[in-house]
């Protein structure tokens, strides 16, 4: 039996509320959840320390293939907030091959905080002044999408790892809600 095991994700889809966009978007750059960190020195303290006092902004970024209408329908209307899914299989692999398949779920609410145009290339001069850019002759089109991001929620294999709901003051890690008490001090 091997010793090493690795997991490898190497491809997903990405759904916006509820419908498919496969094979639409080329990137996407998941939010990175960052604590923010208060420092605590005092007199009688041989050194200085932090202590979570909150989570900073998230954001995700998402680079397209192409223009696509529901896409762009969805970015022109920043009031709204989108339910992005990305959904990929996790691979275990051993010195036997691949061992295991697992479902992967990364689940966002999010804004766009950009509308995509795109960027064209070819007679940059003539579009010096104008806001769409340029395009490169014989390449692909790919806007990118810039999104805050509100909820985030990631499962492997159906078991909950982690979810974040900063409108709601709800941070679960493994299925546990670590702001409870929290919220019940608070009043909310």
């Amino acid at each position: 039996m091997s010793k090493i095991a690795v997991n490898r994700v190497t491809n997903a889809n990405v759904y916006m509320d509820g419908r498919t966009l496969l094979g639409r978007a080329e990137e996407v750059d998941l939010p990175q959840v960052k604590h923010k960190m208060a420092e605590h020195k005092a007199l009688g303290m041989i050194g200085a320390s932090e202590f979570f006092a909150g989570v900073e902004k998230m954001e995700c970024k998402i680079k397209w293939t192409s223009f696509y209408p529901e896409v762009l329908r969805a970015a022109a209307d920043p009031f709204k907030a989108v339910r992005l899914q990305l959904r990929a299989s996790l691979e275990t692999y051993t010195g036997q091959g691949r061992v295991a398949e697992t479902a992967v779920m990364v689940s966002l609410t999010a804004a766009f905080k950009d509308f995509p145009l795109g960027s064209f290339k070819q007679h940059e001069a003539v579009f010096k002044d104008f806001p769409l850019g340029s395009f490169k002759q014989h390449e692909a089109v790919s806007p990118e999408s810039n999104l805050a991001v509100h909820y985030a929620k990631l499962e492997i294999g159906g078991q909950e790892i982690f979810e974040l709901d900063v409108m709601e003051n709800i941070y679960k890690v493994a299925g546990a809600d670590v702001l409870a008490r929290y919220r019940f001090n608070i009043g909310g």
